[in-house]
């Protein structure tokens, strides 16, 4: 797997620095989601924003001759294309890199840079305001990250496997979607800062799980059929404890995420409805949050192997 090669100055040089920020005053700067949609010319094939600024872009562009201008927040990418060879130009450097399955490519808050990409792009964005790089490195004691490093194609396998993740979990279910969406940035946010911050950061792993009553508290937020805040944030206030810390414990506790916890749930759900209620399908799926019969089938089937219909045939 290539690494990205730096020319006319060594790496790490004061000619060519990973991390470069522009003069460029902050509030002039385009939010990414907007600066992605003009230079790539087209609309993504999803993408999902959130309250915090956070969001993740999934894009199918055609080669790109262009300079992407700075923007608002860190962009990480994983790339799920065909091969090929890219340059990045930033002043008078040069990057060149290989795009690949398993590699992460890092447009830093601020930065800016040509980029010459001969074939079609498959590739799934993360949009990361600063702040919230602050406030993960703060919840886990750690240090605040000072630069993010520009990287063209740099191996990482854990982020690309965790952002792709984001393309494959499209459920249209708002609560299920959401929280998935919500955990998966935090998780990225933590990886940002012990893999690819320029002073390395150390997370202190974190033992033990929530406290009894607290738990249940979480649970009984996560089963509520009622129109109960189920986001990261919300579980992890009731619990009295930071986002980054409740994720942990509550995984501690119960041997899941809170999206998976919740997933099983809605699943058992849909179970016992199917068996036991003469309810239509399409009435199953909108009780339990689905944008549509359809999100409900896929969802279902991805689960278990099979159909709604046919499982409530089995079943029976």
């Amino acid at each position: 797997m290539s690494k990205p090669i730096q020319h006319d100055a060594p790496e790490h040089s004061q000619a060519a620095p990973e991390a470069r920020q522009t003069d460029v005053p902050s509030n002039e700067h385009r939010t990414a989601d907007a600066e992605m949609a003009r230079v790539l010319g087209t609309t993504p094939f999803h993408m999902a924003l959130d309250s915090s600024g956070a969001g993740i872009a999934h894009w199918k562009h055609d080669p790109l001759h262009d300079v992407v201008e700075p923007m608002t927040h860190h962009v990480i990418m994983a790339y799920n294309g065909t091969v090929q060879h890219v340059e990045r130009r930033s002043g008078q450097s040069v990057a060149t890199g290989t795009f690949r399955p398993g590699v992460v490519i890092i447009i830093p808050e601020g930065s800016s840079s040509r980029w010459d990409i001969p074939k079609p792009v498959d590739v799934v964005q993360l949009y990361l305001p600063h702040a919230m790089l602050t406030r993960v490195a703060d919840e886990a004691d750690a240090a605040a990250p000072k630069d993010i490093l520009e990287r063209t194609g740099h191996p990482d396998a854990i982020t690309s496997r965790l952002l792709l993740s984001a393309s494959e979990i499209v459920e249209s279910n708002d609560a299920l979607d959401t929280l998935f969406r919500q955990q998966l940035t935090e998780l990225l946010a933590t990886r940002l800062l012990l893999a690819h911050a320029s002073s390395p950061t150390t997370i202190q792993p974190i033992r033990g799980g929530l406290a009894p009553k607290a738990l249940l508290r979480a649970i009984e937020r996560l089963r509520s059929d009622s129109d109960a805040d189920v986001s990261l944030a919300a579980l992890a206030s009731e619990a009295g404890l930071s986002r980054f810390h409740f994720c942990r414990a509550f995984r501690e506790s119960t041997g899941l995420s809170p999206h998976a916890w919740l997933r099983q749930h809605r699943l058992e759900q849909a179970m016992n409805m199917l068996q036991n209620t003469d309810e239509p399908i399409v009435s199953v799926a909108a009780e339990l949050g689905y944008a549509s019969q359809t999100a409900f089938a896929a969802a279902f089937k991805k689960l278990t192997g099979e159909a709604p219909r046919d499982w409530r045939r089995r079943a029976r």
